[in-house]
């Protein structure tokens, strides 16, 4: 496993050298920069700033320059958010995204995990026609479609939840809900499928032929196996709910790090995209390393290569 850890780390650092790369050109190629939206601002002002924050050099040495500042730790400033460092912003908006997106996918992993057993249980019968139905509708709508239904029914006609902010414990309903129904759908379709292909092995027709109870064949024997699909997609659940919470924190107005990002592009703020975007490349490449590795945990039968 050490090997294979090593190896999968080496191809981490590639992959995230490479998004820098493609991030940096694509953020360069569009047209203006972060001062020229600025009202009333001199020619020579602007001149100025390009000096001071290094924008007036060659593209490849202003790469250079920030990589070699990332590599000792420093992120660079904001452009636009005066006094503030890109390490700053990024530290102080996570924390909000992270609680966020962990509570969304710890409920997405137990609903979908419950919701896909209970319809394999119950085969062909009502409970399984309606969360599939269920999980199809989760599927097809969008996470802003998804949040703006909530808002106007729960939060604008009932007036039940708040919509704006993470201020109570009420406020984290609708967002959480919002980044957690499309996850959850999944999972319910592949514990559904894993489960009732698990059911179907030998070994479980041999357990029920000792006289083994309904719950111990199910989360004994039967749920060990059919959970490995649900592993597989965790790495690609924590991809979405990242680049989904963009989209639910500014309908939310959430102060959240997917919020700062989708700010830092408008505002043209090169730094803080870079830092941003580097920050959440890591995130999730050492969040698919751990996903990996938690086969062996599982089933050690497994052999990583």
């Amino acid at each position: 496993m050490g090997a294979y850890a090593i190896k999968r780390i080496g191809y981490a650092l590639l992959t995230i050298f490479f998004i820098s790369i493609i991030t940096f050109t694509l953020m360069n190629l569009i047209p203006g920069g972060p001062f020229l939206s600025e009202k009333n601002i001199p020619p020579e002002t602007v001149k100025a700033l390009n000096v001071k924050y290094g924008l007036d050099k060659p593209l490849p040495q202003q790469y250079l320059n920030y990589m070699g500042k990332l590599i000792t730790g420093d992120l660079g400033d904001s452009l636009k958010q005066k006094g503030r460092s890109a390490d700053d912003i990024i530290f102080t908006a996570f924390p909000i995204s992270a609680k966020l997106g962990g509570i969304s996918i710890l409920v997405a992993v137990i609903l979908g995990v419950f919701m896909g057993s209970v319809s394999a249980l119950n085969r062909g019968r009502f409970w399984d026609r309606l969360l599939m139905v269920v999980s199809t509708l989760g599927i097809a709508v969008p996470s802003f479609v998804m949040a703006a239904f909530l808002m106007l029914v729960f939060g604008v006609k009932l007036r039940w939840l708040p919509t704006m902010g993470l201020h109570s414990v009420t406020a984290f309903i609708m967002p959480c809900a919002t980044l957690a129904f499309y996850p959850m759908s999944y999972i319910t379709r592949l514990m559904r499928s894993g489960m009732l292909d698990a059911l179907d092995q030998d070994y479980i027709r041999t357990a029920k032929s000792k006289g083994v109870g309904k719950s111990l064949l199910l989360f004994k024997h039967a749920l060990r196996n059919a959970v490995l699909p649900v592993i597989t997609y965790l790495g690609p659940m924590i991809a979405y709910t990242v680049t989904g919470s963009f989209v639910v924190e500014t309908v939310f107005n959430i102060p959240g790090l997917g919020r700062e990002f989708i700010q830092c592009i408008t505002a043209r703020d090169y730094p803080l995209v870079m830092s941003t975007t580097i920050f959440l490349a890591v995130l999730i490449v050492l969040m698919n390393l751990v996903v990996d590795l938690s086969y062996k945990l599982i089933d050690p039968r497994i052999t990583l290569q």
